[in-house]
């Protein structure tokens, strides 16, 4: 009931990763990220294959190496689907023998893209070869715009209501990590919400680190 895709920017090392579901607030459960990588942990999915994830991407371990443990660290394998990618864009994906309708991954430059109860087994490489193809954009419009390719190749084969990203940089937080968690239209929403926040994102990273210098948005109270 998911498709994602985890990507990263090769110029400026940027890593991050994109999903939507049927489900309400996937991003909460089948999306984590850090400076070191993504891991998309998806299907009936395990939430805490995530955060083991990016605790093993932390120690230095590589993307096949973690996705390797992650398959052997909790019982129901079977029943997971997993995709990571590290910081030096090295990516794998698996998916276990109990995998929800239509599964499908595909392995790109800099991403890999996964799905289940999918329309059609075509959905991840819609994915991959948008991502690909939007090279000289911004990683965050290189996420949504694989979704929104995803999407109209089929998608999952029924409606979708959830969808988010994060996209993270050197910092310990993510310089954007935005989130629909019921529409019925998740993905423009996400969008649109991705439009508003763009022209701030870097303030906020200002305020964290020159707050001397960051701008004053006018609210009440904000000199």
């Amino acid at each position: 009931m998911t498709f994602s895709l985890a990507g990263r920017c090769e110029r400026t090392g940027m890593v991050g990763g994109i999903v939507c579901s049927s489900s309400i607030a996937v991003p909460s459960r089948c999306l984590w990220a850090s400076p070191h990588g993504v891991v998309l942990s998806q299907n009936v999915t395990d939430p805490r294959l995530g955060v083991l994830g990016l605790q093993l991407l932390s120690q230095g371990f590589g993307a096949e190496s973690t996705l390797q443990q992650l398959q052997h660290a909790r019982p129901f394998a079977e029943w997971r689907q997993l995709a990571v990618l590290d910081a030096d864009g090295s990516r794998g994906a698996a998916t276990g023998e109990k995998g929800l309708g239509i599964i499908a991954t595909q392995l790109g430059r800099d991403c890999v893209a996964a799905g289940n109860l999918l329309a059609h087994d075509g959905i991840p490489s819609a994915m991959i070869e948008a991502f690909e193809a939007s090279h000289a954009s911004s990683l965050a419009d290189r996420l949504i715009t694989a979704l929104e390719a995803g999407a109209a190749a089929g998608g999952e084969a029924g409606p979708v209501h959830s969808a988010g990203f994060c996209v993270y940089g050197r910092e310990v937080w993510p310089l954007a990590e935005l989130r629909v968690d019921w529409s019925d239209q998740p993905i423009v929403d996400l969008r649109a919400l991705w439009h508003r926040y763009e022209p701030q994102m870097n303030d906020y990273a200002t305020r964290a680190k020159r707050p001397e210098q960051a701008p004053s948005y006018g609210v009440p109270g904000d000199l």
